[in-house]
């Protein structure tokens, strides 16, 4: 096995670095900055936290992101996949168990590259991936409505559940604030139209600057002050905070555990995502297993400062490459801006309309919901179909950590039947026809099977899940020959409860006073059995190259 190599693009990238390089990285490294302010702003203050938090998790991840990790032009930072958790997480247990959660699970995502378990998290089942992906945008769009609409809630707490939200919306709906809803629809339509006239700079930017200066005008010689802002909720500290380490509680880290699966699982899934799309874009192959480990150390690093759990960011990573990024600098690059924004420009954000904010976010959650697609995944199998239902509804009416639990359980239960349903078990008595063994006709005489012999044939892998089908087969036929040849030659691997199923049946078939004979067993399978003593039982006489040879066998033992 290939030993482990850390080896991050940025260390390869710097070895024919050129000042040409360097330029282009610096101007897309400009932009993903200012492309990523509004949406660190949005990103944690919809996930329960101050805004400059979102910040913070955008320059400390980004950074660390790019410095250590295995693709080329990823932007690492928040992203609206983390939404729903980290709210709940605050809900529940506070920041102070945000940040264990968090801790918890970089060190997850560090030992998912240590053991080089990237691979594995992008064989996650499609239908899983779009049906959570739809629920959190569902969710986020949720979590939204009371902003687009201005609603007040009379100190009436919102329940963080799905259906209990939408009760509570719609018991106060008749406080619905229409300048704030104006200033909702206002930036949507800017982000809507933005791409037609502009492809560098973002829509969500140009609204929240020109929604702000109109609701700033408005407020000033207006006389329209019933439009809350950022600032008539959070006080904004514009610095970088010192880091520090959190109590550790053993009880905390227990009932915290599983919710740090799931922000592990989510930032692998959503980080490899975007880093396999940018590789089809520019051509490279990052490195997953060195990824997954920045991904960690980001994440174990970010809830030092405040931050909150970070990933790869699809669009940032879109926006790095379509500005020309080249190299992991310019993800540095896009760090640094947003430090001198935090450091300089941060108190201008307490004038930000939170329905400014909200309508960000409904554009986000509805590039997020990828309906298309979960419309065409409901073309595809049934079983493919139910898994896409039932993880999204999970996702929507309970919570993410449930969805992706309940979701791969399912995709592995499914994943076993078609694997069970490909393994086939035949059984001939009378005689083999060479001529159907191959797609080439070789004109052999017919094997005949002598009276008293069964032969079997196992075609596919056999595992626990098709164990017992060997013993139903069988039950059918209900007769008792002398001799039973089990053909093995398409079985590519065999597990434990394979190895146990075929003891018993030999066991069963030595009190009956009928001989096994295994015929053509590969090589693999071979190892496995041996190793597992299997031979002790059946003798080595009666195991068998090929059929012809075991139909000889099969001949003396009948005689």
């Amino acid at each position: 096995m290939k030993a482990f190599e850390f080896k991050p693009k940025l260390y390869t990238a710097l070895k024919n670095y050129s000042k040409e390089l360097f330029m282009a990285d610096l101007m897309a490294g400009i932009i993903v900055g200012i492309v990523a302010l509004p949406l660190a702003i949005a990103f944690g203050i919809a996930s329960g936290v101050s805004p400059e938090k979102g910040i913070i998790t955008a320059i400390i991840a980004g950074f660390i992101i790019s410095l250590l990790g295995g693709s080329k032009v990823q932007i690492g930072g928040p992203t609206g996949a983390f939404i729903v958790i980290i709210y709940g997480i605050i809900q529940q247990y506070g920041e102070a168990g945000l940040i264990v959660a968090t801790l918890m699970a970089g060190v997850i995502l560090i030992l998912l590259g240590v053991f080089k378990l990237g691979a594995v998290i992008k064989f996650i089942p499609y239908p899983i991936i779009v049906g959570f992906t739809s629920g959190i945008a569902v969710t986020i769009f949720t979590t939204q409505i009371a902003d687009v609409f201005g609603l007040n809630f009379g100190g009436e707490k919102v329940p963080g559940d799905f259906i209990g939200k939408w009760l509570v919306y719609f018991r106060h709906f008749d406080t619905v604030n229409w300048w704030n809803t104006a200033v909702s629809i206002a930036s949507i339509v800017i982000i809507a139209i933005t791409p037609k006239f502009s492809k560098k700079i973002p829509g969500s930017l140009i609204a929240i600057i020109v929604v702000t200066v109109a609701v700033y005008l408005m407020k000033m010689y207006g006389g329209i002050d019933c439009i809350d802002t950022i600032g008539d909720r959070f006080s904004i500290k514009a610095e970088l905070p010192d880091a520090v380490m959190p109590a550790l509680d053993w009880e905390a880290i227990k009932n915290l555990f599983p919710v740090a699966i799931t922000i592990a699982v989510l930032g692998a899934i959503e980080s490899l995502l975007s880093a396999t799309v940018a590789d089809g874009v520019i051509g490279d192959k990052h490195d997953t297993n060195t990824e997954l480990i920045a991904q960690g150390v980001a994440n174990m690093a970010t809830p030092l400062f405040g931050g909150i759990p970070a990933t790869g960011a699809i669009a940032r990573t879109m926006a790095n490459i379509n500005n020309g990024g080249k190299s992991p600098v310019a993800g540095i690059v896009h760090a640094v801006v947003l430090l001198l924004i935090l450091l300089l420009l941060m108190p201008l954000a307490q004038y930000i309309p939170m329905g400014c904010l909200a309508g960000v976010l409904v554009v986000v959650s509805y590039n997020m919901s990828g309906w298309r697609v979960f419309k065409a995944l409901l073309k595809n199998p049934k079983s493919d179909v139910t898994v896409l239902l039932i993880t999204f509804f999970l996702t929507v009416i309970f919570d993410l950590t449930v969805a992706i639990e309940v979701g791969l359980v399912i995709a592995c239960v499914l994943f076993m039947r078609r694997v069970m349903e490909t393994t086939e078990i035949s059984v001939i008595k009378d005689e083999i026809d060479p001529n159907a063994e191959t797609d080439i006709t070789t004109n052999e005489e017919h094997l005949i099977i002598p009276k008293g012999v069964e032969v079997y044939e196992i075609n596919g892998p056999y595992f626990f899940g098709i164990a017992t089908k060997f013993e139903e087969v069988m039950a059918q036929l209900g007769d008792r020959p002398k001799v039973r040849i089990i053909r093995m030659r398409k079985v590519p691997f065999i597990d434990s409860t394979g190895i146990h199923n075929l003891e018993s049946l030999c066991k069963m078939s030595q009190k009956e006073k009928i001989t096994v004979v295994l015929s053509g067993v590969n090589t693999k399978v071979h190892q496995v059995l041996e190793k597992a003593d299997f031979y002790t039982l059946l003798g080595k006489e009666n195991i068998c190259p090929n059929i012809n040879v075991a139909l000889e066998r099969a001949h003396k033992l009948v005689e």
